[in-house]
């Protein structure tokens, strides 16, 4: 019986350490990192010239810099609260309005076939990101009905 007892309490520490969630430390990048290290992503993907590279750096200093500046604003605390419908809908319209912005200066910077390659590497990540996260979203669900 005491074995049977320490085989069910070994069973039970096992599972509740498989089910905990890994936090995986992210190394915290300045913005001026970031834009470099995507700038340099893209050099390789794009095979961008040294005055394409300038430019991509410059945009993708910006881009960083505002989601650095956001990223910080979520955790000081100024959205800890839920957002009204409203607001959603204001972040949502920005967040598109940038991302037309974006592209425009993409276009802009990048040839035609670069610019194609950048289109479909933005969407193959999208989708990446969607299906991660929609796997998490049912996981969740199904241990709330549980």
């Amino acid at each position: 019986m005491k074995k049977l007892v320490l085989i069910a309490l070994a069973l039970m520490a096992f599972t509740a350490n498989a089910q905990e969630r890994k936090n995986h430390d992210k190394p915290n990048f300045t913005p001026e990192e970031v834009a470099e290290l995507r700038t340099k992503q893209m050099t390789l993907d794009l095979d961008l010239t040294e005055a394409q590279q300038k430019q991509v750096g410059k945009i993708n200093l910006e881009e960083a810099t505002f989601r650095h500046q956001k990223r910080s604003a979520m955790k000081t605390g100024e959205a800890s609260e839920k957002p009204s419908k409203e607001a959603r809908l204001k972040m949502k319209h920005e967040m598109l309005d940038r991302q037309i912005e974006l592209k425009a200066k993409m276009k802009q910077v990048l040839n035609e076939s670069q610019y194609e390659k950048w289109v479909e590497k933005r969407e193959s990540k999208k989708q990446r990101h969607m299906k991660r996260h929609k796997k998490d979203g049912t996981k969740k669900l199904q241990r709330k009905i549980d």
